[in-house]
């Protein structure tokens, strides 16, 4: 019991640690991407850059708004850091790690649980502005989660069980990507919407928004969103090259890290290169298309399943 709660503690340290250089990452390929320079001045050549900011947030003063539900206003930021680090035992690492028989319906009530901390933040600041933010982000973030459970269900009929490292036990002979490719495209669309990045980041980075439901936040609190917005990223990042190129045969430790820094890398190219939807658009995408074409994947595996057996 002891030893794996000190490699869960490892592993929190590792997440957080890891989200400091993911930010300077980002910060440097947009730089490269707009054609002007990233953080080069803190430390050597800017690699002490998020560490800087760190301090610079936490020891900053913590107000609070002077209408603001002070408890769920408070604990908001907090509560969504603890789900982002929550989830992250149910990745197969190998040597002790959590290995959850449920992992999948595990990492959907996560996920699920965000949307509240994501309405809380923008309820309890009592601003109009972040409130709006958040009526917004909860109902992109229940659209997209609606077909991502199901985009996943077509995987879990294939290996017929909810266990994340029997995701990539059955990867042995092939990789699902090759016959599974449209269910790849969907789920890495859906993994931007989940996550509030751009293409699809109205919760908070429209202008008339006004930063959307954190605008109440600064110092800690904010700090705190961040760490668990980025985080999730990571953690999308590995899902994706878990679920679409697991395998024993072709699958290392190598491989898996350069697929989740491939990853990352790709949702910052997004970032600095597509234009962000607009909002009527994305709920067409959502219910439109992901919904439709994920019922009919199931249909199509679930036929398949059922024809080999």
């Amino acid at each position: 019991m002891l030893s794996e709660l000190l490699v869960y503690l490892l592993l929190v340290v590792g997440v957080l640690i890891s989200v400091a250089f993911m930010v300077l990452f980002e910060r440097k390929i947009l730089g490269y991407i707009q054609i002007r320079k990233g953080p080069n001045k803190v430390g050597y050549m800017g690699i002490l850059q998020s560490f800087g900011d760190a301090v610079k947030l936490f020891i900053k003063e913590q107000y609070f708004p002077i209408s603001a539900n002070l408890s769920i206003y408070y604990i908001s930021p907090v509560l969504s850091l603890f789900i982002m680090l929550l989830i992250w035992p149910v990745m197969p690492w190998g040597a002790n790690s959590v290995n959850f028989s449920y992992g999948v319906i595990f990492f959907f009530c996560c996920t699920g649980f965000g949307v509240y901390t994501l309405m809380g933040s923008g309820w309890s600041s009592n601003s109009n502005y972040a409130m709006l933010g958040a009526v917004r982000g909860v109902a992109q973030t229940i659209s997209y989660e609606v077909s991502m459970a199901l985009l996943l269900l077509s995987l879990i009929f294939l290996i017929l069980g909810y266990n994340f490292s029997s995701l990539y036990e059955s990867q042995k002979i092939i990789w699902f990507l090759l016959f599974m490719f449209p269910i790849f495209l969907c789920w890495v669309t859906s993994c931007l919407a989940e996550t509030n990045r751009t293409p699809f980041d109205f919760a908070e980075g429209e202008s008339e928004l006004v930063s959307g439901f954190n605008i109440e936040y600064g110092s800690g609190g904010f700090a705190l969103l961040f760490l668990a917005e980025y985080g999730s990223i990571i953690f999308m990042s590995y899902l994706i090259s878990l679920m679409f190129f697991g395998g024993s045969l072709w699958f290392s430790v190598l491989l898996f890290n350069f697929l989740g820094c491939f990853f990352c890398y790709w949702f910052i190219w997004i970032r600095g290169t597509m234009p962000r939807y607009r909002y009527d658009k994305l709920m067409y995408l959502a219910w439109k298309c992901f919904l439709p074409i994920s019922l009919w994947l199931i249909i199509l595996y679930l036929g398949g399943v059922i024809l080999i057996n």
